[in-house]
């Protein structure tokens, strides 16, 4: 178990420019090598990859938190509403963008992760990914002109690029860490997330409510700030990764490149085909699908549905501050359980927990219900998620790790299609969003239940795993 001292590594930090040219032109599968090569890396080396892949959790979750969840959704609320857009239908078009940026992420997934397995470039592309979600959050942050279309357009980029990499990065899981302990590396990963995600909204929660005891000239001018330092914190943290975590090796035979596009879309329809064969693979798909979509909506339309009940910004985003420091070592006991225990139980807690967080959802008022419900996300959220990445891991084939992260990656990203579609459809047509929390319990209860059906072991043993 690292501790907390582990995570300030000044190495981390330096030599900017040499990382990003080895990460750029070092050819793939150079350096450490994979479990499958002939040799494999010093426990020094492999400890030093677990810890740079969990590092990449620690830069992204600043876009989830403070982009994603807790800043942008109340202040592009606020900049709807100066225009003229009611608070409902401002609620509506925010699931609308959501759920369009997560189609588009979810049909270039599979290509994506395809091509990378094809090419060999996995950590390639996802540094081209980090780059332009990093830039586009940054440009938020930049053009105070910019109206509530703007600012969509905006957030739909950069959100689209951050999806696209989560898939490149969920499928370096099983280069990191050894099939006995991804429950616990994935845990990890996700509690350095809550960490870093947390420390960062919290001096953006400290810029906003005190802008002055910062010199910063308005609160307004903070929120901005806030955006410019998630684009730096997320580059930035990156860099581990692109450094330390070996370049899987290719296990495609290289394809002319005009070529490369049909292989890449034949590849992904004989996948498509193979699961057919892999019941449990599918099945576990299947339930994935179900309870992601629920957890999705609740992460993305939380803050902007309080703010459409007249939950103040600063109880928003405190209670989203006390997620990340209660989420992080949640994770960590909820990887242990997978760990030792059975996941798929460990997961129906958490999704029975997301039954009632629902149920409170519909009876908000008021702040103290906000953080209330915040707490029990906080309990539930980062565990159901780490050991579903982890679970989907062991029941993959590693031939085919990139690809097949890529269907992960639609599975959760078509379930974020349906759920805030189907929020955004009900808050529009009943004039508010308390009705629309409803829709989710569904997914929940039979995700849990088809969850339960799926035999690890068995699906284990038919990957090769």
């Amino acid at each position: 178990m690292m501790t907390l001292g582990s995570l300030t590594d000044v190495e981390y930090t330096t030599a900017i420019v040499v990382t990003i040219a080895h990460a750029l032109l070092r050819p793939a599968g150079r350096g450490m090598t994979t479990p499958n090569a002939a040799t494999t890396p010093t426990d020094a080396a492999r400890r030093r990859s677990i810890r740079a892949w969990c590092w990449y959790d620690w830069a992204n979750s600043a876009f989830a938190t403070s982009v994603s969840v807790a800043i942008l959704p109340p202040f592009f609320a606020a900049v709807a509403k100066g225009e003229g857009l009611a608070a409902n239908v401002a609620t509506a078009y925010w699931g609308y963008a959501c759920a369009a940026g997560l189609m588009i992420a979810a049909f270039g997934g599979p290509i994506l992760g395809s091509l990378a397995d094809h090419l060999g470039a996995r950590k390639r592309i996802l540094f081209c990914c980090v780059v332009v979600g990093a830039l586009m959050t940054a440009v938020i942050g930049l053009v105070p002109w910019a109206g509530w279309r703007g600012l969509l357009t905006l957030f739909g980029i950069a959100f689209v690029a951050y999806a696209m990499a989560n898939v490149l990065y969920d499928s370096l899981l099983p280069t990191v860490a050894r099939p006995e302990e991804v429950h616990r590396v994935s845990a990890r990963g996700f509690a350095y997330g809550y960490i870093g995600g947390g420390l960062l909204l919290a001096l953006n929660l400290a810029w906003i409510m005190r802008p002055a005891m910062f010199r910063l000239p308005s609160a307004d001018f903070a929120t901005r700030l806030s955006f410019v330092s998630v684009a730096v914190w997320w580059f930035g943290f990156s860099i581990p990764l692109f450094r330390d975590v070996p370049e899987p090796a290719r296990v495609h035979e290289s394809i002319p490149a005009n070529k490369l596009l049909p292989a890449v879309l034949g590849r992904i329809w004989q996948t498509l085909l193979s699961l057919r064969r892999q019941p449990e693979l599918f099945r576990f798909l299947i339930a994935f699908w179900l309870y992601s979509d629920g957890i999705g909506t609740v992460i993305k339309m939380s803050t902007i549905y309080g703010s459409e009940l007249g939950i103040g910004t600063g109880s928003l985003i405190g209670a989203l501050l006390m997620v990340q420091i209660l989420a992080a070592p949640a994770s960590i006991v909820f990887g242990r359980i997978g760990q030792r225990y059975d996941p798929r139980l460990a997961v129906a807690i958490g999704l029975a927990g997301y039954v009632v967080i629902t149920m409170i959802g519909y009876f908000l008022s008021k702040p103290w219900h906000f953080w209330l419900l915040a707490g029990l996300v906080a309990m539930f959220q980062g565990g159901t998620q780490a050991l579903s990445r982890s679970m989907f891991s062991r029941l993959v084939p590693r031939r085919q790790q990139g690809e097949m992260f890529g269907f992960y990656s639609v599975s959760e990203k078509l379930a974020g299609v349906v759920g805030p579609i189907l929020f955004g459809v009900v808050a529009q047509l009943t004039g508010s969003g308390r009705l629309a929390v409803l829709t989710l319990l569904p997914f929940f209860i039979i995700g849990a239940w088809l969850l339960m059906t799926v035999d690890l072991e068995k699906g284990a043993e038919r990957a090769g795993n």
